[in-house]
This record gives structure tokens, C-alpha cells and sequence, in this order.
């Protein structure tokens, strides 16, 4: 189930409120247009091309994440970025809660609704396009919120935290999966990775991941040097306490998850 500008929530259909910081709407456009773009071409087959370029650790990466906290199966889950639909899908087959699933790319979530369609808990899960900087839905509303390799497509990544911790009831909890910047001996097999592999890959499955190939690199790498020592403060300040992080894969992708005060 896709729905368009408006999400069913408890019974109400809902329109969604600015979130805490207004920025530029014509730079969240174009941002937001990029991403879509970038996306857009990939969402055929992105599951299997995403194990494949990551040697496999795509879906353990996934497993890991939803296991920062146990949920209860009347929980009601947010998923951010939700691409395919693989962490609304993980959540929910470990739980049986419900989730609903947002995206930016119209044809990332017509992946994933194909996806659900064949699951068996198919009637737990929603879609939704939507906007991560406007997120439509009411202030607390979820007892958990996922959202994986977000912050980079936004303009102000402190601000788009604090909208997700919006929507969050007081004592739930939210994780990310970002890739980050192997170290040491690491670096320079991720260097040729990024740089060689990735494009090269890219560019023996379509045009389309091509262009993603060529993009990741140098967007991890100036995104984790600008902003590493920013992402947990920026957590604490949108409210969240007992922040945490995990480094997987030989530090190729980082795990946060915390809880919202006030519980």
C-alpha cells in the first residue's frame, strides 16, 4: 500500500507540520531532487546489486540494526528512507509490530511494494513518499524510528534529527546505519574500493549505477571528514540520551541508536 501526501495513522489521515528549523526550500529541492534521481534508476534489482557491492554485508548490516532494542508487536515503527523496504520488512518480521516506510523515490517504494506484497505480515506494512526534512505525521507518534543513509541527502542533517525525534514518543528509540570511513590499514582497500571498484561495477550493471558508483566515494568521505565528531552531538541535542555507536565491517559502516528523553 503507497500512500501519496497522506498518511493513515491511528485510525486518521494526517498532514505532516514543519519541523523545528526551516531552511531553504529551494536548496531541500534540489537536494531532494538529486537524490530522487540518483535513485530513481536503481530501484530495479537494488537488493541484490547492494549484497553484491558489499560483499555480502548489506543484510547483516540490517540485522544488526534492528537489534539495538526489543520492540513489542503492538509498537507502531517509522522507517525513513526506506529505499526497497528491506529494514521496514527486517523490522517487522522480528517483531510483528507495525511499520510504515517512507521515501523520496516514487519507484524505490513500487520496489518495495512489490517486495511486501509477497510477505506474509504484507497488511502490517505502509508506504508513504514522502519528505525526511517535513515528515508527515503528528509529534510523537512512533515508539521507533529507523532511517539508513539519510543524512547525507539533506541539507541540514542536525535539523532533519530533530523532525525524526519529533515524531518519536518520549522513551522510544531511533537507529541509523550510515556508511562510514574504514581506518588505518583499512583505508586504502576501502580507497580502491570506492574509487575502482564501485564505478567500475557500476558500470558493467547500467548507466543508472554507474552514477551511483562514481557518487558514493567522494560523498562518504567528505560527509564522515566534515561531519564525524557532529552526528552524536547532534543526536543529543534533538533530544536523545544513552546514544550509542558500532563500527561493522572493519569500520565501513557505523550504527547509531538511542532513546528520546523524557519517558
Amino acid at each position: 500500500q503507497i500512500c501519496f501526501c497522506a498518511v493513515k495513522v491511528r485510525g486518521a489521515c494526517r498532514r505532516g507540520a514543519l519541523g523545528p528549523k526551516m531552511v531553504s526550500r529551494t536548496s531541500v529541492r534540489r537536494i531532494n531532487e538529486f537524490a530522487q534521481n540518483l535513485f530513481d534508476g536503481a530501484a530495479p534489482g537494488y537488493d541484490r546489486i547492494a549484497a553484491l557491492l558489499s560483499y555480502g554485508q548489506y543484510s547483516r548490516w540490517h540485522a544488526f540494526l534492528v537489534s539495538r532494542f526489543s520492540l513489542h508487536p503492538d509498537a507502531l515503527v517509522l522507517d525513513v528512507a526506506t529505499g526497497t523496504g528491506a529494514v521496514a520488512m527486517a523490522v517487522v518480521r522480528r517483531y510483528r509490530c507495525r511499520a510504515i516506510g517512507l521515501d523520496l523515490s516514487r519507484r524505490m517504494l513500487d520496489t518495495a511494494s512489490r517486495r511486501i506484497s509477497c510477505a506474509e505480515y504484507r497488511d502490517r506494512i505502509s508506504l508513504v513518499q514522502g519528505q525526511a526534512e517535513i515528515l508527515p505525521f503528528p509529534p510523537s507518534t512512533f515508539d521507533a524510528v529507523f532511517f539508513t543513509y539519510l543524512l547525507r541527502y539533506v541539507e541540514d542533517p542536525k535539523s532533519v534529527l530533530q523532525e525524526l525525534a519529533r515524531v518519536l514518543k518520549p522513551g522510544g528509540w531511533m537507529a541509523s546505519l550510515e556508511f562510514d570511513l574504514t581506518r588505518g590499514i583499512w583505508y586504502l582497500p576501502w580507497k580502491l574500493h570506492t574509487r575502482l571498484v564501485l564505478p567500475l561495477a557500476g558500470w558493467l550493471i547500467s548507466p543508472e549505477w554507474h552514477k551511483v558508483g562514481k557518487f558514493l566515494g567522494p560523498s562518504i568521505e567528505q560527509f564522515v571528514w566534515k561531519h564525524r565528531e557532529d552526528i552524536p552531538r547532534w543526536w543529543k541535542e534533538a533530544g536523545m540520551v544513552e546514544v550509542q555507536s558500532r563500527r561493522l565491517s572493519l569500520g565501513g559502516a557505523v550504527v547509531f541508536w538511542g532513546r528520546k528523553a523524557g519517558a
